[in-house]
């Protein structure tokens, strides 16, 4: 037997379940994977919902957008409203408690279905407040039911030809960049996007963040484009990154090697779980 096919059909199982579902597709890896095959399994039976605001990466978008023409997905684009809740600009350790209580409960606002989303096995290791908002509205995990962690997710992609999303790096939203308790700025956020996307295009690095620190402004690259980025590379990428930013890097830009999570401040998270 196949284990991955095995796992392929215990999620057709879960997705059966449904008598119509709505998948929040957020653009990453495993919302669209898990969006892909259940619109091959459940044809007019499923819907997609994807959420834009200044948190969300420009490709993001776009990626949704063109899978759903080329896929004919039914494909709904909203405001969820995050932007208008000071408890989530306010960006506490807890921040994607809020996020996830205006996406979800937006979604269920507009239809009756079962509401899915992409997380998988792996999530469920670390600290994910925005799980518990999940539940509070119904929404299914389908990959976690079918026992689908990440590495799996990515050979679903490539065993359907999905080359573009198996080697999709990871994305978190563009807000998970700024400090644990500094406000979320809005206006900040597209400068964010567009350095992590001068870095992508200048160095094709497997890892780019593009952190906003009391301190002023970190760029975290994998260790191996980090190690081979010189002097003179720095200084040149410093001065472009300070004009995109402008007074947001009136702090200093760093350079260091990519630590996951590392502007989310781990003891405010502590003492609020």
């Amino acid at each position: 037997m196949n284990p991955l096919l095995d796992r392929l059909d215990a999620l057709h199982r879960c997705l059966d379940d449904s008598a119509a579902a709505a998948v929040a597709v957020s653009g990453g890896v495993d919302s669209m994977t898990l969006a892909f095959i259940a619109h091959r399994r459940l044809g007019e039976r499923v819907s997609m919902f994807h959420a834009v605001s200044p948190a969300v990466p420009a490709a993001a978008t776009e990626r949704v957008k063109a899978y759903a023409e080329r896929e004919g997905w039914a494909l709904f684009v909203l405001d969820a409203g995050e932007f208008a809740d000071e408890r989530y600009m306010a960006n506490p350790a807890n921040r994607c408690f809020f996020c996830k209580t205006n996406l979800y409960g937006t979604l269920a606002a507009r239809t009756s279905d079962q509401l899915l989303s992409g997380t998988n096995l792996d999530d469920l290791g670390d600290w994910r407040p925005g799980l518990k908002a999940a539940e509070a509205e119904g929404v299914r995990h389908p990959f976690v039911e079918a026992g689908i962690d990440k590495s799996s997710v990515r050979r679903l992609a490539a065993h359907f030809a999905l080359s573009d999303l198996a080697e999709l790096p990871a994305a978190p939203c563009l807000s998970s960049r700024i400090e644990t308790g500094l406000r979320i700025d809005a206006l900040l956020l597209p400068g964010i996007d567009r350095v992590e996307t001068l870095l992508r295009e200048r160095l094709s690095p497997e890892t780019v963040r593009c952190r906003l620190r009391k301190g002023g402004v970190v760029i975290e690259l994998d260790q191996a484009t980090f190690d081979r980025l010189d002097a003179s590379g720095r200084q040149a990428l410093t001065s472009e990154i300070a004009t995109i930013l402008d007074a947001a890097a009136a702090g200093g830009i760093d350079f260091e090697p990519y630590r996951r999570g590392s502007a989310f401040l781990r003891e405010n998270a502590e003492a609020a779980s």
